[in-house]
């Protein structure tokens, strides 16, 4: 049984977990929680909270990593690729051609404040909005259809945003998408006790009432650089 395999290239402490939540509350979908990350942590000096345990339990070489987690046989109509930006190290990544692919994006001011939150000093590379535009462009100039997500968009309008990817994918919406149990699941990487407890207190995609977000002035030339990248992506995603 041959399935449509979904790929999330996301940005960190975005809504990609609740995503990866949201088509794994779908009868017809399997998911995959971040299979490139000890791939991308064995090739970097990058120190993220559970490294050692991360390289124990994900492949690190990426031909495995392709045969066993991105393209391996399944049953199931749908598989979900929850991924990020910054873990294709590749110039051009021709994978991705063979893979239905969605970038999710977030307000730069919002994502530098929450990372900053784990990782004191992000770079624009930890970020990962400009390597997803550079991946958004690699894959336009190859004639694949992307879709773009914008988090504060879909928490605006959740399932008007949800139907609307579906449609895009050429796949029908499922009300499931809408809800999900709190908690852990199955799918969580172990990096999940690190980055993940919002999302375990979730039912659904809430929108998180926050006050303006003042940013420290060590992070402001950070926030600078990823302007250009979001807003070029923004104009492209999905409107609630």
């Amino acid at each position: 049984m041959s399935c449509k395999r979904i790929n999330l290239i996301s940005g960190p402490r975005n809504i990609s977990t609740a995503l990866m939540y949201s088509f794994g509350n779908r009868p017809d979908t399997k998911v995959v929680d971040e299979p490139m990350y000890a791939y991308y942590l064995s090739r970097t000096e990058i120190e993220h909270p559970g490294k050692e345990q991360i390289l124990k339990d994900l492949p690190s070489d990426l031909e495995v990593v392709k045969q066993t987690l991105l393209f391996n046989p399944l049953n199931t109509d749908y598989y979900f690729i929850k991924s990020m930006a910054h873990h294709y190290l590749e110039e051009e990544p021709d994978f991705l051609l063979d893979l239905n692919n969605v970038f999710l994006i977030r307000d730069p001011k919002k994502l530098i404040s929450s990372f900053s939150n784990v990782i004191p000093n992000p770079s624009l590379r930890d970020i990962g909005i400009k390597r997803g535009y550079e991946l958004y462009q690699y894959l336009i100039n190859n004639g694949k259809k992307c879709l773009v997500l914008d988090s504060g968009e879909v928490l605006k309008n959740p399932e008007k945003v949800l139907i609307s990817l579906c449609e895009g994918l050429e796949i029908p919406f499922k009300k499931e998408m809408l809800h999900w149990k709190p908690g852990p699941r199955l799918e969580d990487g172990v990096w999940a006790k690190y980055w993940y407890k919002n999302v375990h207190q979730s039912s659904g995609f809430q929108k998180n009432i926050t006050k303006e977000v003042d940013l420290p002035e060590r992070l402001i030339p950070l926030y600078e650089d990823t302007l250009p990248y979001y807003y070029k992506l923004y104009e492209e995603s999905i409107k609630a």
